[in-house]
């Protein structure tokens, strides 16, 4: 059961939820997925283990992916073509330095025409698009806390939608 901490603030673009387990965690991640456009560029925050390829997951199957849902660690980026928009999932945790990202090519991902969500962004800085979302994921008890912030205007957009989907109360 995902139980709201911290209701959506005056502008309803942000929220704080306990999630008890690894199904509410995709639970999440399927209220997210009909909010998601194509330019939205989401930065998922969490130590290791916290439940962003969970998250991931669940925005996957609620869009229609039935396949393999796995970490991009070492493939840097897992794409999936999607019946209504094209969903990239990057993970930069292997980066050394944050030159990496612009050899291996990754900025023209981030043009517009797809949704990104992005593991490990600070080991991009200062070259990756900045978010339009932040999701912060952090253990919490036996489960995982959720803290949702919108950035941008595109970005308010996506969490009111988040919000409806998960049924909070207006602002």
């Amino acid at each position: 059961m995902i139980r709201i901490l911290h209701p959506a603030d005056d502008s309803g673009c942000g929220f704080i939820a306990q999630l008890d387990n690894e199904t509410d965690t995709e639970a999440a991640g399927a209220a997210l997925a009909p909010a998601l456009h194509a330019g939205l560029v989401i930065y998922l925050r969490g130590d290791l283990g916290a439940g962003k390829t969970t998250l991931v997951r669940g925005v996957l199957r609620a869009l229609g992916h039935d396949g393999k849902v796995k970490s991009p660690t070492y493939t840097l980026i897992e794409p999936y073509v999607l019946s209504r928009l094209n969903l990239y999932h990057f993970d930069f945790y292997r980066f050394a330095v944050p030159e990496e990202y612009l050899e291996a090519g990754l900025d023209e991902y981030f043009g517009g025409t797809g949704v990104c969500l992005v593991e490990w962004p600070d080991k991009a800085s200062p070259y990756l698009a900045p978010a339009d979302v932040e999701v912060r994921l952090a253990t919490a008890g036996t489960g995982r806390r959720i803290e949702v912030s919108a950035l941008t205007e595109a970005g308010r957009t996506c969490t009111k939608k988040l919000n409806s989907e998960l049924n909070l109360p207006a602002p």
